[in-house]
């Protein structure tokens, strides 16, 4: 049976199992290319249509949940209530495969495609690297799709699509 202090000890200690690694060089895939293309993205507005899925940065321009008019309800209810949201849509990729979604700073990510949730099969983030906070794989079809973004806590977040 666990005493009170071996208790006290597991509970002080859980949060520094959930801290994410820190530095450029811990993040489980290379992902110097997304740095440098974020470092140069291109402002656009929420809900814009981007023109060039791959390679080309933008920085979306985000707006409190409540006025983000998200194509749908995030997949996860952002952990703080005065944070950011946005989203852009994303023409076809020119073939289906696994595409990384790398953002600037911290933000949940959702890729919508026809109305559903695509699950994500992959993430790596880091703190302490500038310019870049994560990176998620999504398996995906040659369609259209929608990048929703909410939680940042910044009212801009830059984004960039790149194939696997």
């Amino acid at each position: 049976m666990l005493t009170r202090a071996a208790i006290l000890a597991l509970l002080v200690a859980t949060p520094a199992l959930a801290q994410e690694p820190v530095g450029c060089d811990k993040f489980k895939w290379p992902l110097d290319q997304e740095r440098k293309l974020l470092a140069s993205a291109a402002p656009v507005a929420s809900g814009a249509e981007v023109a060039q899925p791959l390679g080309a940065a933008v920085a979306i321009s985000l707006a409190p949940l409540s006025d983000a008019k998200l194509p749908q309800p995030p997949s996860r209810a952002p952990k703080k209530p005065d944070s950011y949201a946005g989203f852009v849509r994303v023409p076809a990729p020119p073939k289906a495969g696994t595409y990384r979604v790398t953002l600037s700073q911290g933000a949940w990510i959702d890729v919508v495609r026809d109305g559903h949730d695509v699950k994500s099969v992959a993430f790596s983030g880091v703190t302490g690297c500038e310019g870049i906070r994560k990176s998620v794989k999504f398996e995906l079809t040659a369609a259209p799709f929608t990048v929703e973004l909410t939680g940042s806590p910044a009212n801009t977040i830059a984004l960039v699509i790149t194939p696997d």
